[in-house]
């Protein structure tokens, strides 16, 4: 089954929640459960890529990072936790009062994503928030052969990181400020549509 992201649809309201998410919600949150045997995400319209799975990340992870998105103008803030191990990935985002607001795991070639009662999932692209989490942290070598396939590219330097499309244009370009990654700060630009995203790890264990 392919996942089918637009990424024009409440944009706004994606970066108001960010796009780094794990754990459980609630009984009163609505849910919704993606099942597939090679999970594919529609990264631009009518190109579809495989995603890596979360053991190609190469080590265990357990990160509270603090997200700040920004597009037309305006900045939300959000605190986020991630956790990668052999098996899953999992990641929950919270709103400023600390409520949860989505919860995502990415096991066995399988997306189950539950969100917060009164959110649109259409609005929240669970599906999107996940590739660009796992294109700013996996290593290249997990995205080689998944982006090969469509004719794009992953270009990487120590502290740059470029994805082009089939015609070599940047798509998105994320920057680090050090090595490790998670020591710094991380900048991730959407170039195409035109939103920027700021992360701040504040504690992590690997």
């Amino acid at each position: 089954m392919k996942l089918s992201i637009n990424p024009y649809i409440g944009l706004k309201r994606v970066l108001a929640i960010g796009f780094f998410v794990i754990g459980l919600l609630g009984c009163a949150n609505q849910v919704t459960t993606v099942p597939t045997e090679n999970w594919q995400v529609e990264i631009a319209p009518d190109v579809w890529v495989s995603m890596p799975e979360p053991s190609d990340l190469g080590y265990t992870l357990d990160a509270s990072q603090l997200i700040s998105a920004k597009w037309q103008g305006q900045t939300n803030q959000l605190p986020v936790q991630l956790q990668v191990n052999e098996d899953k990935l999992v990641l929950v985002g919270f709103s400023s009062w600390g409520t949860r607001i989505l919860s995502l795991e990415y096991q066995d070639d399988k997306v189950d994503s539950q969100i917060l009662a009164g959110i649109d999932s259409q609005e929240i692209m669970p599906e999107k928030i996940l590739f660009n989490l796992m294109l700013t942290l996996w290593p290249t070598e997990s995205w080689e052969q998944p982006l090969s396939n469509i004719g794009w590219t992953l270009v990487d330097t120590p502290k740059h990181r470029q994805l082009l499309n089939e015609n070599g244009e940047a798509v998105i370009d994320i920057q680090y400020s050090a090595m490790p990654h998670l020591e710094g700060e991380i900048l991730f630009s959407d170039n195409k549509l035109g939103y920027f995203i700021s992360i701040k790890t504040l504690t992590y264990e690997q």
